[in-house]
């Protein structure tokens, strides 16, 4: 038999993922894979019942339905103040996760560099990888996570063909300041570097924090490839709706490869979709009301427990600090705590770049009684958990 692609060689399967199946496996509750437990929006879930009943069961436009477009171009605007083309500024993906490969096989050639912050989603550096780019990690410093710009300037005069900035960020929840945007964007335009943002958690955020778009930063729209997804912010992760906003030029290749990539995003789901992005602004203050009450429930807990934690400014996961076990092993720490205690995690080694074993990530994208049941068997980690030191 021939030999398979190196490309691979240094994968494993998703961390996340696997431990949602050992959360399973052991009864665990999961606060391991970011999926919510709670229904999307009624008004969403009707409209895809009138839609099985309608003629939206084959392709539709490659690139995305119009009607989709448009309802995403009319939202960005209202939220970003930038206005943007539904037919030459948008690309609808198979989730953001086909965006985010879809963007950097659009912009990097074999040997390019592309610029990681760590911690990171897992997936930033499979897609480098996957693309044949070469990633140059660039720490966030816990327990703030802020970045110290000489480091990032020396990443940049590496010349990296891109940098991925999560904001807001998974896993550790920073929420990039106007001012750390603008240092971003500063080297960008300095060293001729497209930024490409992750940003499916613009609407979950927490007060004072606010969400800045990369693009709308001066000279910036150019050179940024925004890659976005209804799945958090709707809680339909399994419709697997994104998408790609970005200049015509940059667009007509990200068309290209999702072209030959997945074809399009399923039909009858973006015309149901459609009612969420109509949505009035009520609904995202609700929906940030929603999240800031599940945090503080969580952290509220957490802390009777007396178990060290990071305090996310967006998104909806939360690092716990497990020096105190003593375990050199993340993973192993994680696989106990779902076999022995009945909660699932990440181990946050996952995440990092740096050799990194003294945090795990939980979830809390889940109704209160679930958050609840976690926090009573957390209450019996110290006695359930062995000690490695």
């Amino acid at each position: 038999m021939p030999s398979l692609s190196q490309r691979t060689a240094g994968f494993t399967d998703s961390v996340i993922r696997r431990m949602t199946r050992i959360s399973n496996q052991y009864g665990a509750v999961n606060l391991s894979q970011g999926f919510p437990d709670f229904e999307p929006p009624k008004e969403i879930l009707n409209r895809l019942a009138e839609v099985t009943k309608e003629d939206f069961h084959q392709y539709s436009i490659t690139w995305g339905a119009q009607n989709f477009r448009e309802a995403l171009a009319r939202k960005h605007e209202h939220f970003s103040g930038q206005k943007i083309d539904p037919n030459s500024e948008i690309v609808v993906t198979c989730g953001s996760t086909e965006a985010m490969m879809a963007a950097m096989l659009s912009v990097t050639n074999a040997g390019d560099k592309v610029i990681v912050f760590s911690p990171f989603y897992e997936n930033y550096g499979a897609d480098t990888i996957l693309s044949n780019a070469e990633p140059i990690y660039v720490p966030l410093i816990p327990p703030e996570f802020k970045f110290n710009p000489d480091v990032l300037e020396d990443a940049f005069k590496q010349h990296p063909k891109a940098i991925i900035v999560c904001n807001p960020s998974n896993p550790c929840g920073k929420v990039f300041t106007r001012e750390e945007l603008t240092i971003i964007a500063d080297l960008a335009k300095k060293y001729d570097t497209f930024v490409i943002t992750d940003e499916v958690y613009e609407h979950i955020l927490y007060k004072p924090h606010e969400h800045v778009y990369m693009s709308t930063l001066p000279d910036m729209k150019e050179r940024t490839i925004l890659c976005n997804s209804l799945s958090k912010t709707y809680s339909i992760t399994g419709w697997r709706l994104g998408y790609v906003v970005a200049s015509p030029e940059i667009i007509d290749t990200v068309k290209k490869v999702h072209d030959f990539l997945t074809v399009g995003a399923a039909a009858p789901l973006q015309e149901a979709a459609v009612t969420g992005l109509n949505f009035g602004d009520e609904y995202y203050l609700d929906l940030q009301q929603k999240y800031t009450e599940k945090r503080d429930l969580f952290l509220k807990g957490l802390d009777t427990l007396k178990i060290s934690h990071t305090v996310p400014e967006g998104a909806y996961y939360i690092l716990l600090d497990i020096s105190e076990f003593g375990y050199d092993d993340d993973l192993r720490f994680c696989e106990d705590l779902a076999r022995l205690v009945g909660v699932g995690a990440v181990p946050g080694s996952s995440f990092f770049k740096e050799p990194e074993n003294r945090y795990i990530r939980f979830h809390f994208a889940k109704k209160e009684d679930t958050l609840n049941e976690a926090l009573n068997r957390l209450n019996d980690i110290r006695k359930k958990m062995p000690y490695h030191v």
